[in-house]
């Protein structure tokens, strides 16, 4: 709600809840230049983040080769990186409750850039796991403090077509930081690649430190551990926020698993496709780039709780269709799939700026490790699935995954609206 007399928001003290926080806050409005600046500004920050974290991915065969290592080592480059965004997103989402949510983005991603650049010239594959660690943990920045951003200076009616916006940011730098090393790494040297990437993110935070609006709905919180606990054990209390965190793990889980191991199917019999052409198949992430921001949109019209549950249905009609043998329909599955869970994700992230009344930045946080937490243990669970079973031992984990998921969907659909506002 958007009124001329409202207050300054440092002056406002915390709401109550929900709707007196309404009263009070001055949103930014859809169809305004404030929020073409918003959403294109963390598209931008989205896009860098994501690309910086997966352009490592089709290099791996080429840096077993050049140090000497296994292909398990090799995964280092990515597993070191998400492993310590996962673990930077429990610290960098309270520090933004403290300091402000725009300078902690902006270093983020300044920082992640030049330590990509940095990797580039490391003398020694321990120096380009310290460089990875370091991006990884700079990345939180980002990560924790953009969802809590969007709840905080978007409308509400608005929010879920602002966090669609920015979760195809991801999306599309998923896609192109694979694409483009990709593509780079057949004609120039793979510290060449790493470079021209961070160069984009040079660009990226360049662009989105001039065009993001300055936070003016953010209140500043201690950082005293006991304010810390008091945040963590309010969010654990509540009756939805807990659910939103499981379902970020078995999401992202299956998401995960799905793409770790099509690869090694479609390389094998009866496919026996080449690298390239399975590499091309990240262009899928295309139909998460358009449900992310359609279905984001859809859930603020309709409420989440009427949407959540089909977008995971949506992933497992996908997934059934994998189960084929025509790589046609594998194909289809596979994006009927990321369809779906870009979907699911953006419906789940945009639902916990609903439910949090305080300490945004520590529940965007909670989600995330979640998030990722599920990418890193789901995912790799399903190389046992895999060996015992094949495809078919990575449907039924998927599947199971998903059962899960769509039991938590339903659980939150019968919840009552927090403060009598739709969620």
């Amino acid at each position: 709600m958007k009124t001329a007399t409202a207050p300054l928001a440092h002056e406002v003290p915390p709401a109550a809840d929900d709707v007196v926080a309404e009263l009070q806050e001055i949103y930014i409005e859809k169809g305004t230049p404030m929020f073409m600046r918003t959403v294109l500004a963390l598209f931008s920050g989205g896009f860098a983040t994501f690309a910086l974290l997966y352009c490592v991915q089709p290099m791996m065969p080429l840096l077993s080769h050049e140090y000497g290592i296994n292909a398990a080592q090799s995964s280092l480059i990515l597993s070191v990186a998400t492993g310590m965004l996962a673990i930077g997103l429990l610290i960098t989402g309270p520090i933004s409750d403290r300091v402000g949510r725009k300078p902690v983005m902006v270093a983020a991603l300044f920082a992640a850039a030049l330590c990509t650049m940095a990797s580039a010239m490391m003398p020694s594959w321990h120096g380009v796991l310290i460089m990875r660690a370091l991006i990884g943990l700079s990345l939180s920045g980002l990560a924790a403090v953009a969802m809590t951003y969007l709840s905080e200076e978007i409308h509400p009616q608005h929010i879920g077509l602002a966090m669609g916006l920015y979760i195809g940011g991801n999306a599309i730098g998923g896609m192109s930081g694979r694409l483009i090393t990709g593509v780079l790494i057949d004609f120039v040297s793979w510290h060449t690649a790493m470079l021209v990437i961070g160069g984009l993110a040079m660009i990226a935070a360049a662009v989105f430190w001039k065009i993001l609006p300055e936070s003016r709905n953010f209140r500043s919180r201690s950082l005293h551990p006991r304010s810390l606990l008091d945040g963590f054990t309010m969010h654990f209390r509540d009756a939805g926020l807990p659910l939103l965190f499981l379902e970020a793990f078995v999401l992202m889980g299956a998401f995960v698993t799905l793409f770790n191991y099509i690869g090694y199917r479609l390389l094998a019999a009866p496919y026996n496709l080449d690298q390239v052409f399975v590499g091309l198949l990240s262009v899928v992430y295309l139909s998460g780039i358009y449900s992310s921001a359609k279905i984001g949109s859809l859930a603020d019209q309709l409420g989440r709780r009427k949407v959540l549950w089909a977008t995971i249905a949506l992933m497992f009609a996908g997934l059934a269709l994998t189960m084929f043998t025509p790589l046609l329909l594998v194909i289809v599955g596979m994006l009927i799939f990321t369809f779906g869970f870009f979907a699911a994700h953006s419906v789940a992230s945009s639902w916990i700026g609903r439910r949090a009344i305080k300490a945004k930045g520590q529940a965007s946080s909670l989600y995330l490790f979640s998030y990722y937490a599920g990418s890193s243990i789901a995912g790799t669970a399903g190389g046992v699935f895999w060996h015992l079973g094949g495809w078919n031992g990575i449907g039924l984990f998927i599947g199971a995954l998903l059962l899960v998921a769509l039991l938590i969907a339903l659980k939150l659909a019968k919840l009552p609206p927090l403060g009598g506002v739709k969620a």
